[in-house]
Order: structure tokens, then C-alpha cells, then sequence
């Protein structure tokens, strides 16, 4: 019996008494309450005398009290040894929430009850609402962002009316060609833009939502973007586009990484609802699209994120102004590292003002661009560009639309001429006059 426990961490032990049994208080309660083997040291052992066939049904019951377990235990851990050659704890399948079911979730407030319905509903081996309630808090600890309810709820509204629009917005029918409608009607634009599908300044980009028609225009705004994210990658170097809502921020950005040199990958990151630093290492984890699930530790993700960044690469943070210090440092961080290669490009109205509050990272900001808004004269001339619709509007009334409602704000511009079409298709006998504008005005101008 000695021989196999050989090699045992032994603690305070003393023989005080003899000829009781296994478990049992005396000597050998004494000699176990000291030890303690763990799984693979103690069946490696008994396998050892299994081998030469001199395992006994003492070995096992001691074995059973030092390791801490009944002896039926440790004879199921034989048996796992000697089938399957495993002597560690057969790993269980980790429980996932995918990310439909986590905006399920967060539909719902976070009520895990509503998430434990739904999955039901949809069929399927579902676990139980424990379970549920343990992989929801496990995954929120980790640093998962539970959206907020009303923003997705709003977003959700915004992409169906967007998405109606679309679907609405055809060329104006003449008297007596309704049946011709159908046939005028131009391609559907999202499914362009979720192919990819791009042709320049003319056709749809990815993740750009334009009225059906419209064309995007390279105005002397988005030269300056491209010049300046040009320069910020010769350098791989950190750029800032900023200015008022509406502007074209976004769009010009796009544009100008539409087409990047060969060598160079672009990654859009998005910034997560009421971001922190965990939630921002995710969005980094998810936008690379890195292979694996997401690492439990933050070292480990760095270590993914920091290998996965290591050729030419341009990071663009869009809406960077919600970013908090702690996440703006994260991102000087991956930009500092030593072995990545990355040009960040950090966009969105105030994200001037967010970077102020970090003078480290402002310091590394080679070129800041801001986007002005279009003048009387330009508005003119990139809406005539912008849609077809506007080339029939005199020059005069497009500056008093610009001054009257859209103020050089591309965005305004673009739900302007998606409510003009589709006034235009709704009534036969509509014109293109300053009542029907005004009309259209307060559609797209928020109430005072």
C-alpha cells in the first residue's frame, strides 16, 4: 500500500490506532485527511498496478478516500482510462447565445424569460432557464453590451422606413403609364450594397443608403478626406474627419477607402451601445472577423487582435465621439503596439471634441479634416449631380431649398428627394412647386 502513495503530499499525519477500516476514524482517517491526489496522478497509479495485474479493491477504496470520492467513482475513472484513454474530466460543451438570440434579449429589455420563450417557440433542443439566466450573467461579465432597448427598437423603425422608401421610390409615372411603373423601376439598392456591388461615383457603396436614382458626388469635402486619409496611410499614421451631423462624413470616408492599394485591408469597427473598453475589445475581436470564438481573458484577445493586425490595415472607428477615455486609450494601444501595422481613422460629429479629453491620443493625430457644409452655390450644383430629380428645379429654387430647410446638410438633401418621389408617384397630378416643398419641409425638419 505504501509503494502506490509514494511521491503523496502527506500533512501532520500520525498513527494512533490500528485494524479499522477504510474511512473509518483511527488510523487511516488520520493518515487521508492529510491527502489529497487529484484525478490523473491517482489513476495513473492504479493503472500502473492494473498493468502488471496487481490492482486490488484496497487500492481502489483508498485511492477513493485520498482522492476525495466514492469508490465507484474511481472504478468509473478506470474504465474511462482503460476505453478511452482518458484520465482528465470529459469536457462539457460550453452553452453559446448567438447574436440573433442576443437581440432577442435585448428587445426585451434583458428579460431572459422573454429570450427562454422565444427559443422555445423556435423549436429546437433549448436549455433550461437556469442555464439560460448562468451563460447570460457569465456573458455579460465577460463584456458582452447588452443594447438598450429603445435604441434598438429605434433602429429597427429607421431601417423599415428606410427599407419602405427604398421600395417606394420610382420614377414619376406619366397619365396613363401606370402599367409602365413596374417596368422603370430602378434596381433595388441595399442588395447592391450588401453584395459590395460599387462603380465608383456613380453606382451604390457598401454601407451607403441612397435614395433610388441617386448617384454619389465626388464634391471638393470628399477630395479633402481622401487627401487626408492618403496621407495618414503613406505614414500609417492616425487621421480625425469631424463636423456637424449630416454632412457626409461617412460617405466620404467610404469613398475615399473604396479603393485602397494593394496590400491594404480596410475594417470598419462599430461602436458598441454605452461602450466600455471589454465591449470595444469584442467590437476590434468581431470586426477582424478572427477565427474561434472570443477569448475568455483580455490578454489573450490583445494577443489575437495584435497578431491579426500585423499587416498594412486601415481601422476606422465611425461614431468615435461616444468612445470614452478608457476606449480611445484601448485604441492607442493597438495603434502604439509595436507589431501592428494599422492607419486609424477616427470619424464622427464631436469626435474632435472626445479626443480633446485624451491629449495623448490627440497629440498622434497627424491630420484633422472637418467636413463644412455645402454653400447656396455648391448645394446647387452637387443636387443637380445627386439625382436626376433635381435637374428640373430651377437653379434659384435649389438655393432657396438650401437655405430655406437643408442647409448644405447632404443628409437632409437625401430624405428631401426621397419625399419628393415619393409625393411625385403618389399623386398623378403633382408639380414641383415652392407649396409642395414646403409641405415636404416639414417632413424632414425636426418640430421646434
Amino acid at each position: 500500500m505504501a509503494a502506490w502513495l509514494r511521491g503523496c503530499t502527506v500533512v501532520g499525519v500520525g498513527i494512533r490506532g490500528e485494524g479499522r477500516g477504510v474511512g473509518e476514524p483511527g488510523a487511516w482517517g488520520e493518515i487521508t485527511a492529510g491527502l489529497r491526489v487529484s484525478r490523473p496522478v491517482l489513476v495513473a497509479r492504479l493503472m500502473e498496478f492494473d498493468a502488471v495485474g496487481a490492482l486490488t479493491t484496497a487500492h481502489v477504496r483508498a485511492g477513493a478516500q485520498v482522492g476525495g470520492v466514492t469508490a465507484r467513482t474511481v472504478w468509473r475513472w478506470l474504465d474511462a482510462a482503460r476505453t478511452e484513454g482518458r484520465v482528465e474530466r470529459r469536457p462539457r460543451a460550453r452553452l453559446e447565445v448567438s447574436d440573433q438570440a442576443w437581440e432577442v434579449l435585448a428587445q426585451a429589455g434583458g428579460n431572459v424569460s422573454v429570450l427562454y420563450r422565444y427559443l422555445k417557440d423556435a423549436g429546437g433542443q433549448v436549455p433550461s432557464l437556469a442555464s439560460l439566466h448562468r451563460v447570460v450573467r457569465r456573458d455579460l461579465q465577460a463584456g458582452r453590451a447588452l443594447p438598450d432597448r429603445v435604441v434598438v427598437r429605434r433602429e429597427r423603425e429607421e431601417e423599415q422606413t428606410r427599407q419602405a422608401l427604398a421600395d417606394l421610390a420610382l420614377a414619376r409615372p406619366g397619365e396613363g403609364d401606370a402599367a409602365k411603373v413596374a417596368a422603370r423601376r430602378p434596381p433595388h439598392l441595399a442588395s447592391a450594397a450588401v453584395a459590395g456591388t460599387s462603380a465608383g461615383e456613380s453606382g451604390a457603396l457598401e454601407g451607403v443608403a441612397l435614395p433610388a436614382g441617386a448617384q454619389l458626388v465626388r464634391t471638393s469635402p470628399v477630395r479633402a478626406v481622401a487627401e487626408a486619409v492618403g496621407q495618414a496611410m503613406a505614414v500609417q499614421g492616425a487621421v480625425c474627419v469631424f463636423g456637424d451631423p449630416g454632412r457626409g462624413k461617412t460617405v466620404a470616408v467610404r469613398m475615399a477607402l473604396h479603393e485602397v492599394p494593394p496590400g491594404w485591408k480596410v475594417t470598419w469597427v462599430p461602436v458598441p451601445v454605452r461602450p466600455s473598453v471589454a465591449g470595444m475589445r469584442r467590437a476590434v475581436f468581431d470586426a477582424l472577423a478572427l477565427p474561434g470564438r472570443f477569448p475568455h481573458t483580455s490578454a489573450r484577445a490583445d494577443t489575437a487582435v495584435a497578431r491579426a493586425l500585423d499587416q498594412a490595415r486601415v481601422l476606422v472607428v465611425d461614431e468615435a465621439q461616444r468612445l470614452p477615455a478608457p476606449c480611445l486609450e484601448y485604441l492607442q494601444s493597438l495603434w502604439d503596439h509595436p507589431g501592428t501595422r494599422i492607419t486609424l481613422v477616427l470619424c464622427g460629429a464631436g469626435s474632435e471634441r472626445a479626443l480633446a479629453r485624451l491629449p495623448q491620443l490627440a497629440s498622434r493625430i497627424g491630420v484633422w479634416q472637418e467636413v463644412p457644409r455645402l454653400t447656396g452655390a455648391e448645394a446647387a450644383a452637387v443636387m443637380t449631380g445627386f439625382h436626376p430629380l433635381w435637374r428640373t428645379v430651377p437653379a434659384p429654387d435649389l438655393t432657396w431649398i438650401d437655405q430655406s430647410c437643408a442647409h448644405g446638410t447632404l443628409r437632409t438633401w437625401a430624405a428631401l428627394t426621397a419625399h419628393l418621389q415619393n409625393a411625385l408617384l403618389t399623386s398623378a397630378d403633382a408639380a414641383v412647386d415652392r407649396a409642395l416643398l414646403r409641405r415636404l419641409f416639414q417632413r424632414v425638419v425636426p418640430p421646434l
